[in-house]
C-alpha cells in the first residue's frame, strides 16, 4: 500500500508542476541528457524507450536519430507537455504508464533512458528490473541518481544489484545526479 501512496504522491507533484517543469527543471535535465548521450552511439534504427520522459525534453535530442522512440510516464499532465513536443516527430509516441509495469513484450528496445526516475518509485530496484525486461540483450540503459537521495556508492550499488554492467559513470559540480551508461548483462 505504501508503494501506491508514494507514485500517487510522484504523480500528484508532477501534474502540478507540468506547465512550469521545463522552465524549473529543464536546464539540468538536458545537461544529465547531453551527458548521457556524448557516451552512447546512436542508430538510425534503434527502438528506444524514456521512461518517466516527463516533458519529453528527451526528443528534442534524439528524436530525428532514432528509428522510433516512446516516451512513458504515469503523469497525465507532463505526458500533455510531452505530446505537443512529440507533434513535431513523426516517430515519437508518447504513453501513459507506471514504470514497473511496462506495457511492451520483454526485449523490445534497443536503449533504455531513465533520466530523474529512480529516486521517483517506491522500489528502484524493482523499476531497473522492468527496464531490463524490456530491452534488448546488451541493450545500453542510461539512467540517473540524484546526489540529495544516493550516494555514488549507493547508486553503483544499486545498478550492481540490478545486474547492470556500469561502463561510464558520470558526475561534476554542475549536475544534480550520477550519470550511468549500462549494458544489460542478464535476462530480467
Amino acid at each position: 500500500m505504501a508503494e501506491w501512496r508514494k507514485k500517487r504522491e510522484v504523480l500528484h507533484h508532477y501534474n502540478s508542476l507540468a506547465t512550469v517543469y521545463d522552465a524549473q527543471y529543464g536546464e539540468e535535465q538536458c545537461a544529465k541528457m547531453r551527458a548521457a548521450l556524448s557516451s552512447i552511439p546512436l542508430k538510425e534504427d534503434s527502438l528506444v524507450l524514456d521512461v518517466g520522459c516527463g516533458t519529453g525534453l528527451l526528443f528534442e535530442h534524439i528524436g530525428n536519430r532514432v528509428k522510433l522512440l516512446v516516451g512513458l510516464d504515469i503523469s497525465s499532465r507532463i505526458l500533455r507537455e510531452a505530446k505537443r513536443r512529440a507533434k513535431q516527430f513523426s516517430n515519437v509516441a508518447v504513453l501513459r504508464a507506471d514504470a514497473d509495469f511496462i506495457p511492451f513484450p520483454s526485449e523490445t528496445f534497443d536503449m533504455v533512458f531513465a533520466i530523474t526516475v529512480l529516486q521517483n518509485t517506491p522500489n528502484p530496484l524493482l523499476t531497473l528490473h522492468e527496464m531490463k525486461r524490456v530491452s534488448k540483450h546488451r541493450s545500453v540503459i542510461a539512467v540517473t541518481g540524484l546526489k540529495k537521495e544516493f550516494t555514488q556508492e549507493s547508486f553503483t550499488k544499486l545498478l550492481n544489484e540490478a545486474k547492470l554492467e556500469i561502463y561510464v559513470m558520470k558526475t561534476n559540480d554542475q549536475l544534480k545526479g550520477y550519470v550511468a551508461i549500462c549494458k544489460k548483462l542478464s535476462a530480467f
